[in-house]
């Protein structure tokens, strides 16, 4: 079973950019899919993008494309969200999940992190 650690929220202003992390351990993490989500309170979790076990294959949701990046690095365990071009809209806590098959949906993710904050400032 893998355990997921997000890391890399804070306050940032509009047009800035952050990284966040996602560092797992306890399991083979180059063997599953990685999503990363975002969700505000009285919001249903939002999907924000997902990368294959390779890092070959990235898909974005719309309100993102261009603006934020997902990698991964199976040497360290880790997967990265590229945050730029931040909006006030983009605030929320950023999740990141790991499962056995790419998808825009949170359910089909078996395993979640604690959530980053990420606050975007006018």
């Amino acid at each position: 079973q893998v355990q997921l650690v997000e890391s890399g929220g804070g306050l940032v202003q509009a047009g800035g950019s952050l990284r966040l992390s996602c560092a797992a351990s306890g399991g083979t993490f180059r063997t599953y899919v990685t999503g990363w989500f975002r969700q505000v309170p009285g919001k249903e979790r939002e999907f924000v993008g997902y990368i294959n076990r390779s890092g070959g294959i990235t898909y974005y949701a719309d309100s993102v494309k261009g603006r934020f990046t997902i990698s991964r690095d199976n040497a360290k365990n880790t997967v990265y969200l590229q945050v730029n071009s931040l909006k006030p809209e983009d605030t929320a806590v950023y999740y990141c999940a790991a499962g056995d098959r790419i998808s825009v949906y949170h359910k089909e993710y078996a395993y979640w992190g604690q959530g980053t904050q990420v606050t975007v400032s006018s």
